[in-house]
């Protein structure tokens, strides 16, 4: 008699896209944005833990991190529409919202 095999679990079931917090595109991969940088948020005693987060896209996490130091981020722009709100972020925002989420971006 021949033996019954259970079903496999490998691969894993690929998981559903999830959507940026900043441009709004469904990506396979999110990084978590501190929006009070951990540096920051050390200096007013405050654990890593404790610090608001936003899941974004690499390419935005990338773009605010060389846009602004860590204390600008923590004195003008600690939520997201502080964020939407700089005229280079809308601006960058309304171009990678074109861009398909499987292209590779260079974010200068």
């Amino acid at each position: 008699m021949a033996r019954h095999r259970a079903d496999s679990a490998w691969p894993p079931p690929p998981r559903a896209p999830q959507r940026c917090a900043l441009c709004g595109r469904e990506v396979p991969q999110l990084t978590e944005h501190h929006l009070l940088p951990r540096s920051q948020g050390r200096r007013q005693g405050l654990k890593a833990t404790e610090l608001p987060t936003a899941l974004l896209c690499p390419p935005c996490h990338k773009f605010l991190h060389r846009t602004f130091t860590n204390a600008e981020l923590a004195r003008d722009y600690a939520d997201l529409d502080a964020l939407r709100a700089h005229e280079d972020v809308a601006r960058f925002v309304a171009w990678i919202r074109k861009q398909p989420a499987t292209k590779a971006v260079r974010v200068r």
